[in-house]
């Protein structure tokens, strides 16, 4: 509910509700329990509120540079929610692409399908092309895919393709079954790649195709259909 409301992912809510900090009519709740439209939900003793009835609302954008994947930016930014003209019900980003990143980048309203996509243990996989400077050698083609230690931590084996190869230039195709923060720079940085440019075009089964840079659309019910299978069944 409090997801769905916006204000929250569903993670963070169930960790609030954990800590105390949300009551309904006045009094703490737990985890399962049950509110409606009418009742008065707060968080720290500030109102939420929570729908009647939800229309549920699936977008992809075309990410241009520039832009942070943020409702609102403290530093006066551009910011991804700028570019949803027309859009009136209150949509979120899943997940993120940094600033200088672009590409693939979906928005909803659904808490629960916004969890189910960024959720580690659902390890849905992310196709990005990246560009690298000066050259790769098969070592660092080598150690891309296996693994690179990221913050003390190695990531999961990857994809890695060489999609084109010119002189002082790569790009690659890389395909990730987890989200961590900046892991594509972090893991071309970590064997001594420069990231020139950095596209994701791909979620699961869904592809940008040939969205234009600072446009979206809705998902169709087909690519939302196989969207969800994919949460199911990518392991």
């Amino acid at each position: 509910m409090i997801a769905d409301s916006g204000v929250c992912s569903r993670r963070k809510a169930e960790q609030l509700i954990s800590m105390g900090r949300v009551k309904v009519n006045g009094h703490p709740v737990k985890l399962g329990d049950k509110c409606g439209f009418k009742d008065l939900v707060t968080i720290d003793g500030e109102r939420i509120f929570v729908p009647r009835k939800k229309n549920y609302i699936y977008l992809m954008m075309n990410k241009p540079r520039g832009y942070v994947t943020t409702v609102s930016d403290e530093l006066d930014r551009r910011c991804v929610m700028d570019l949803l003209d027309g859009v009136e019900e209150r949509v979120y980003p899943v997940g993120r692409l940094d600033r200088n990143s672009e590409g693939l980048l979906l928005f909803t309203n659904d808490g629960e399908f916004a969890n189910s996509i960024m959720h580690p243990s659902r390890h849905v996989s992310k196709t990005y092309r990246v560009t690298v400077r000066p050259d790769i050698s098969d070592d660092q083609l080598v150690m891309l895919s296996e693994g690179v230690e990221i913050d003390g931590k190695k990531t999961l084996p990857a994809n890695v393709v060489v999609k084109e190869k010119e002189q002082g230039r790569v790009v690659l195709l890389i395909t990730i079954k987890e989200g961590r923060n900046r892991q594509i720079r972090k893991m071309c940085e970590g064997v001594g790649l420069e990231v020139a440019r950095l596209r994701r075009i791909s979620i699961g089964p869904l592809k940008l195709g040939m969205l234009k840079p600072g446009t979206f659309r809705e998902l169709t019910a087909e690519e939302l259909r196989a969207l969800r299978t994919a949460i199911g069944k990518e392991k």
